[in-house]
């Protein structure tokens, strides 16, 4: 058990177990329903778990944390509301309220960690350990400073985690994949199929004469919906970017001398050793070693042979100073003359004897060369300290109801402003609107903001401010047949060749069907057979797109059927179908069982936990809440 728990995070058990109580939202709401699940109570806790209570500064806590892990991933910037739209408070206060169900479940049955067990399992933990392989006290106090946990509730929240895995695997860890089940999926896995198949090109719907006007009327009333324009909006943009601020020019030749003289190293290649070196058990006999290769005795290569190492082994390669991983190696190998030994040095994984065989001296650009880069980073060290102060300037004049464009004026910044742009970031002629900084985040909050609303500014990837205001709404509306009259009749035109394709194979098949070959019905039609072999569900091949190759799976052997594939139409019969024999145990049958067994393994611990939880009864204070992270309806 401790083994997994250490593990937990490869391991498949350990997985459902870290996850299930970030997921189980669904099924809390499916076996409580919504209104259950959310009723809200008069205790100022946001949650009641039978005996326990869920605290609002536990759930705030949690949602920050998940909140920024996201934002961590994908790499943008959340509003709350689209925070709520995702659903990460909803995923949390299940999480927490899973955890304290499985907590109640554990204690009642009696299961509890040992400290010893716990500790051991701490120590074991490879994110606390040195390099040396051994549990590092001040790597874990460090790791936990960080983190900004104690240490009494760490062992206390590992001692939880150990109990809930433990009863996670008695639940779960004996469950096994049903025969059935693994034959129906070596059955949809392997199974192979043969068809004849003949392509319906355009060319054979025959000439399609101009529409009339009431054709092309009854087509764009059918299918208005895809001539219809999307919703635009004409919007200005106010963005404050470090990059944008900095100011190069501004800085001092003084400024950039002093970076140059402090940061030689960074402009520049460093000097490089390789360096061998014999490692041996203490210092005498690491000193008697190097007296006799200084004696003549015995050359460093026998020296290394008499402790068993490899000559070919001895070097540890060209090296930077910074590339070696022991300090005090480092010092004594970066201080030696060229084909010196050195005295016994002790390292890390022991004392050793190192000698230099090659230097390659490093070298420093000249400031001349390297100026304009070093005042390019002072300068953008100073924007980004500076943007704070800038933002809350900028916050109290659009607190004074000052427009973006005077703001940007005067303060000579870049304004943006966009006549119409569409959710997808499209202008009405459907050309991709460029410039617009943070693009799917700025987007999302751009249809979703007011028109004259009052909005908080966005943060930028690169730590900067975007301010918007929307200035105009064009709602989505259908676009008149006058405006559209050569796409309507571009579409009627592909939707008649469809037709009579289908037509035509629809007669083709029935022939196919009541016995003629595919060669003779071929023949007539003027068409080329192709044979297709080792055909797979949803693998595309040939003229067949994945698709057309899943409605051959859906077809009887020796029957047709046909299937638009592009401009044209795929017409093919079955001619083979073939799977290998499912043999029970064989390596095949288990790769399938080990693949199930996670989502069943799920499956129980979700009814599980479903069933603690009506057991010991749940109830969410829907106010508190909602107060806890921070507003919003529900």
């Amino acid at each position: 058990m401790l083994q997994n728990m250490r593990k937990a995070s490869q391991h498949w058990l350990g997985k459902i177990i870290l996850t299930v109580v970030f997921t189980f939202l669904i099924a809390g709401v499916a076996i409580f329903g919504v209104e259950e699940f959310f009723r809200a109570g008069s205790s100022t806790s946001v949650a009641t778990v039978g005996r326990a209570q869920i605290s609002a500064e536990t759930v705030r806590s949690a949602y920050q944390s998940q909140l920024q892990r996201y934002q961590s991933q994908t790499r943008r910037t959340l509003t709350p509301d689209q925070a709520r739209a995702l659903g990460i408070d909803r995923q949390v206060l299940a999480q927490l309220v899973s955890e304290a169900s499985l907590d109640q479940q554990t204690a009642a049955l009696g299961l509890s960690i040992p400290d010893a067990a716990v500790l051991r399992a701490i120590q074991e933990e490879k994110s606390f350990q040195g390099a040396d392989g051994k549990f590092d006290p001040a790597l874990f106090y460090q790791t936990l400073q960080r983190a900004g946990i104690n240490e009494a509730t760490f062992v206390r929240e590992q001692r939880s985690v150990a109990a809930r895995l433990q009863l996670a695997e008695a639940v779960a860890a004996d469950l096994h994949v049903p025969e059935a089940l693994r034959e129906a999926v070596h059955r949809y896995t392997t199974e192979r199929r043969s068809v004849a198949l003949m392509m319906l090109p355009p060319s054979v719907a025959g000439e399609i004469p101009a529409p009339s006007e009431d054709a092309v009327k009854a087509y764009y009333e059918d299918n208005k919906f895809a001539f219809r324009a999307p919703e635009a909006r004409a919007v200005t943009l106010l963005v404050l970017d470090p990059q944008a601020m900095a100011k190069p020019e501004a800085v001092t030749a003084e400024d950039i001398a002093k970076r140059y003289d402090s940061e030689k190293a960074r402009y520049g290649t460093p000097e490089r050793r390789t360096i061998q070196q014999i490692v041996y058990p203490d210092q005498a006999a690491a000193e008697a070693a190097r007296t006799a290769i200084e004696a003549g005795d015995k050359p460093f290569e026998a020296a290394a042979a008499e402790t068993g190492a490899d000559a070919k082994n001895l070097s540890l390669g060209t090296l930077s100073k910074a590339e070696l991983f022991d300090p005090a190696v480092a010092d004594a190998a970066f201080a030696l003359p060229l084909n010196t030994v050195s005295a016994p040095v002790k390292g890390r994984f022991g004392t050793v004897l190192l000698r230099v065989t090659a230097i390659e001296p490093g070298t420093v650009k000249p400031l001349a060369e390297v100026s304009a880069d070093i005042a390019k980073t002072i300068a953008l060290e100073r924007a980004n300290s500076g943007i704070d102060a800038a933002h809350d300037a900028i916050e109290d004049q659009r607190a004074n109801s000052k427009p973006l464009a005077d703001i940007a004026k005067e303060r000579d910044l870049p304004l943006q402003t966009i006549p119409a742009v569409t959710a997808q970031g499209l202008d009405p002629a459907g050309r991709t609107v460029e410039g617009i900084p943070d693009r799917d985040t700025t987007l999302t909050a751009l249809f979703r903001a007011e028109m004259g609303g009052d909005n908080e500014p966005l943060r930028t990837k690169t730590g900067g401010y975007i301010w918007y205001d929307v200035t105009g709404v064009d709602r989505a509306h259908d676009k008149p047949l006058d405006e559209v009259r050569d796409e309507v009749v571009a579409r009627w035109r592909a939707a008649e060749v469809q037709s009579r394709l289908l037509a035509k194979a629809k007669a083709l098949s029935a022939r196919l069907d009541q016995g003629e070959t595919v060669e003779a019905v071929a023949a007539e039609a003027g068409l080329t057979v192709q044979s297709l072999t080792d055909l797979a569900r949803n693998q595309a091949q040939g003229d067949l797109t994945a698709e057309v190759v899943n409605r051959v799976f859906a077809t009887a052997v020796d029957k047709s059927a046909s299937a638009e594939a592009g401009e044209s139409r795929a017409l093919f019969k079955v001619t083979a179908a073939t799977m290998p024999a499912f043999v029970p145990g064989s390596p095949e049958d288990e790769a399938i069982g080990k693949r199930f067994q996670p989502t069943i393994a799920d499956d129980v611990l979700g009814q599980y936990i479903g069933d603690v939880q009506t057991s010991v009864g749940v109830t969410i204070n829907q106010a508190a809440f909602r107060r806890a992270i921070g507003g919003g309806e529900y």
